[in-house]
């Protein structure tokens, strides 16, 4: 059930990126059930492709929190971070990550190849974050079915 209600919170930023301008995507930072963080795809008002909110947030993480706050850090996101934002999360060593919208699902939206999944990358790098999801996809791709 917690899951659940920080997922909808992703679901949120997403919606709210696209408000700005942006692509579907949001993400926040937990720790003792407590937000730490959010952040929301900036990629089209920042012209950076790279201001992915999983990307910023696992930056923000390694920086600002010390190695027990990472230990016990969630990050929920709407969408299953991409390779680029994966290999932050491993190398930021975050300790879960939690997603509503799988690759896969996402690959199938758009017609496109799904690529690796975070929980492959991460194990590829000898990361032990645990990776869990799909959860609540059907809300989540909504919101990119009415962004696409």
């Amino acid at each position: 059930m917690v899951d659940e209600q920080y997922i909808r919170e992703a679901i949120e930023l997403a919606e709210e990126s696209v408000e700005k301008g942006n692509t579907p995507f949001g993400s926040l930072l937990v720790i003792d059930d407590e937000v730490v963080r959010r952040s929301r795809n900036t990629t089209v008002t920042e012209a950076d492709i790279t201001a992915h909110p999983e990307l910023k947030l696992a930056r923000w993480a390694a920086r600002e929190l010390d190695e027990e706050e990472r230990a016990n850090c969630t990050m929920y996101t709407s969408t299953e971070p991409c390779e680029m934002c994966s290999t932050a999360v491993h190398y930021a060593e975050l300790d879960r990550v939690v997603f509503s919208v799988s690759t896969g699902a996402l690959a199938d939206l758009r017609g496109t190849p799904s690529g690796f999944t975070c929980a492959e990358l991460i194990e590829a790098k000898g990361g032990e974050a645990t990776v869990e999801g799909p959860i609540l996809e059907a809300e989540g791709l909504a919101v990119h079915e009415q962004f696409d």
